[in-house]
């Protein structure tokens, strides 16, 4: 162990590899959430619910993709660097949010939406008012699941030219120097723990009193 690398690996590589994975880790968790929940909440309309079997089908077999496989994928139509990163990361990340939402609308008593629309609300009303906040905390947990993982995935980045946590990690791997490694996989596994505890304190604020821990 050499400090001097240490703290070249830490002072001087890691403030921009770590800003650069959580612009990669937000941009795929933000459209991961675009997409998936409003395909969560398509699958339990009653129109669209005999689809829900296929969709999530299709969520679980692109999930088994490994990501260096559709980064592959991606990259003659997207090029190097960080694009076909997000675009591995945010198909990866759409299952756990889609599955989710859809679990959690499911899980509103049919007798609290019908106290609704005989309030006199109109379906849209019910759900932006009445089953999205009362489903939110497993909508969260999915969110949470989702963010852990494109984390972890997010390393690959590295292997593009699209920088990240994962740069640190590959030059400890190529050149033999173990403070890089260090460096690179402790702020990630820093970066998933404290992520994981910040949407885990969310999802307990946004829950009924009465769900609570």
């Amino acid at each position: 162990m050499s400090w001097d690398r240490f703290q070249e690996a830490f002072f001087n590589r890691a403030p921009e590899a770590l800003a650069v994975h959580c612009f990669m880790v937000l941009v795929a968790v933000v459209l991961a959430v675009a997409v998936s929940v409003p395909i969560g909440i398509l699958l339990t309309r009653p129109r669209y619910r005999k689809f829900g079997i296929i969709v999530l089908n299709i969520l679980n077999l692109l999930q088994t993709v490994p990501g260096l496989a559709i980064v592959a994928l991606a990259m003659p139509f997207l090029g190097m660097g960080l694009k076909p990163t997000i675009v591995a990361l945010v198909v990866q990340a759409l299952l756990p949010i889609a599955r989710n939402t859809i679990a959690g609308l499911n899980g509103v008593s049919p007798d609290v939406k019908e106290a609704a629309q005989g309030m006199g609300m109109s379906q849209r009303k019910v759900l932006w008012e009445v089953e999205l906040p009362l489903a939110m905390p497993v909508i969260l947990a999915g969110i949470r699941t989702s963010t852990v993982y494109v984390v972890s995935v997010g390393t690959l980045a590295a292997y593009i030219g699209g920088g990240g946590l994962g740069d640190l990690i590959l030059i400890g791997l190529n050149m033999f120097w173990p403070e890089f490694l260090l460096v690179g996989a402790g702020l990630g596994a820093l970066l998933a723990i404290f992520l994981d505890r910040a949407l885990g304190y969310l999802e307990r604020r946004v829950a009924p009193p009465a769900q609570r821990a």
